[in-house]
Formats: C-alpha cells, structure tokens, sequence
C-alpha cells in the first residue's frame, strides 16, 4: 500500500545505488547489496555486515554476516556468485540473519547456507510457518484461497483463475531451508563484529519479523517495517482467516519512537533514510485515514473487501497485486470489527459484510 511522502526525509546518499552484483558502503563494515525481483516491487535491499567468530575450537574467524537472502531465482543465485568473487574481500559467509519468512527474504538463505556452512538465525515462529508452506502446497493459494476470496466477495474469474494456480507458489522462490536453525527473539543481543545489535520484533506484516538496531553505529536494519516509499503489506490470510494483523502492525510501529530520531534506517526497499520518527507518524497516519475512509463508505453500504478495493487502492491493480489488496482489505475492515466500529454478517449470497452497529 502507498504512503509516501518522502520528500520529509533525508536520503544520505542521495540518488547512488549499489550496481547490479556491487556493494555500497554505508558505514565502516556495513554493506548495501541491491537485488533484482520479478514483482511490480522491483529490488529488495540486502545487507553485508563485517563480523568475526569463533568456532567450536575456539579460533577466531573473520568473515561476514548477510542479512537477508533474495528469492530464489537463478539470476539471484548469479548475483551472489560475483559477489563472493569480487565484495567478500576472500572471507567467507560466516551467518545469513533472515528478518521474516516472506520469499524476498528467506528465498536463497538454505542454498547460501548450504554453499559457506553457514548458520542460519531467524525467528522460531518465521521458521516454522517457512517450513509449514514449503510443504503445503496450499497455503498462499489454489482452491481453498480461491474459496476465501470470493467469501469475501471476489467474483473476477481471471483473479480466481490466478489463485488456483499458485498452489506451490512459496516452494517455488524458497530454496529448501536448513534442518537446523538459530533462534532470535525480541530484546536479544546479537553480536557482530565487536558491535551489539538489538532485536526488535514485529508483527503483522509477517508472524514474527525481526529488525535489528545498533545503538553504536545508529542503524537500524528494519526489514519490512519501515519503509520510506510504502507500507509494507499487512494482510488477513486463509489459513488465519480471522486475524488482526494490523492492530499487531501498528503497535509493533510505537515501539520505534524508543530509537533516536536520527537514526539511519536501511529498509529492504527504497533507499537508505534518516527521519524515523517522522516516517512511523507517517505510516500509523496513512492508515488510519484508511480507516477513516473505510467509515465513511459504511455509511452508504455493507462492505465486503472486494468492494472496498476501490477506496484503498487509486491505482489498476492485476491479479498478482491483487491477492495483496484483498488481504489488505480486510486487515482493515477487522481492525475496525474487533474495534466494535463495524459488525460482521453474511449476506443472502454467503459474502461476509461489515455493517455499521445497529443504533
């Protein structure tokens, strides 16, 4: 979903990007890699973090930590082959940290950690929906999708079509995960190169996304949380089908003013900013006019999340970014339902709609 006004923000590097396959310095042992996607998202941003370990026998290594993986696709399987050839400086991978579990991120982490033996860290709760959707060719399509959007009033045969066929839509940009995995969790210190990262966790766009911030070096990787562009997509699910992921999501944005203002974020898209606080007022902001929005079309009509599309998204959407509106849609009208503002009821068709409250 749109939320932009980036021209509050300040971009340190102004208009550089990394080129394909290169790297970009942020800061001392702080890498920007830029990847390539097959999505109306085009890229995804990928970090490089100077690190040194020790091993079981207590000799010290010196290396690096990636922190997030790209889909996996053969041209991003091409990408990083230069990269260790030519960015690495002859070390090796030492640990790949995934933020959260959607493809873009998590997609090569078992190849890169098959390649440099390397340990993969992520979230318990990331982890173990990966594998559940590696492995159910169901989850993020085919007919039960299909079935849970035209619940919600989708009747576009093409938008339908489209749904059935991505049953093995995850396995397909996810290469098979390691069998063993470290877990991070919320408050945890994590230790690279001498510095101490902090994880953040934050809910609603994944199940359990982890950002890290360096008090020392004032970064903050924050993933998909916060972007300077967009918001990252906060969707209701079929296999949750009543969740409330953006009451999750814009709690888990509070947590951010705790981080000083002048923090500089490196999102997973957009370029590296500064103006935190600015861009989380921005984001909780945009979505409660969403909201609001949403009120005011209730007061002409019951709204299903198929007829409220119209009111969140300005823009033709195809059958890809379609499954992300809907989810949307209706992340929005639950928030407003657990909310009490609307009430739910299934109309003579079988379609769920929300309805103002009787008064």
């Amino acid at each position: 979903m749109t939320a932009s006004n980036e021209s509050t923000l300040h971009y340190s590097l102004g208009e550089r990007l990394p080129g394909p396959a290169q790297t970009l310095e942020i800061a001392p042992g702080v890498k920007w890699i830029r990847m390539s996607l097959p999505f109306a998202l085009d890229h995804i941003n990928l970090w490089l973090l100077r690190d040194r370990q020790q091993d079981i026998h207590g000799q010290t290594r010196e290396g690096w930590t990636v922190v997030d993986c790209c889909v996996n696709r053969s041209e991003a399987r091409a990408q990083w082959e230069q990269i260790f050839a030519t960015q690495l400086e002859g070390l090796p991978i030492l640990r790949v940290i995934v933020t959260h579990m959607h493809p873009d991120h998590i997609g090569l982490a078992g190849w890169l950690c098959e390649h440099w033996q390397a340990p993969l860290w992520i979230s318990s709760t990331d982890y173990n929906v990966a594998l559940v959707a590696m492995k159910d060719r169901d989850g993020f399509g085919g007919e039960s999708g299909a079935d849970f959007y035209k619940l919600h009033g989708q009747t576009d045969a093409q938008f339908l079509a489209h749904v059935r066929g991505r049953g093995s839509y995850y396995p397909s940009l996810v290469s098979p995960l390691p069998s063993t995995y470290h877990r991070i969790i919320d408050g945890m210190e994590v230790e690279i190169n001498g510095h101490a990262w902090q994880c953040i966790a934050g809910y609603g766009h994944a199940p359990e996304h982890i950002a890290l911030y360096c008090p020392e070096l004032n970064i903050l990787i924050s993933g998909d949380m916060v972007l300077p562009r967009i918001s990252a997509n906060v969707s209701v699910h079929a296999a949750e089908p009543e969740a409330n992921p953006l009451q999750l999501f814009l709690s888990s944005l509070e947590r951010y003013f705790a981080l000083p203002e002048d923090t500089q974020v490196l999102p997973s898209h957009g370029k590296p900013f500064t103006g935190l606080h600015l861009r989380v007022q921005q984001l909780i902001d945009h979505h409660h006019e969403r909201l609001n929005d949403i009120m005011q079309a209730a007061q002409a009509e019951a709204l299903s999340a198929a007829n409220i599309l119209d009111v969140l998204f300005k823009r033709q959407l195809d059958s890809h970014q379609m499954t992300f509106a809907m989810g949307e849609a209706l992340a929005h009208l639950h928030y407003l339902w657990f909310a009490k503002q609307l009430v739910r009821k299934a109309d003579e068709h079988g379609v769920l709609r929300f309805y103002l409250p009787q008064t």
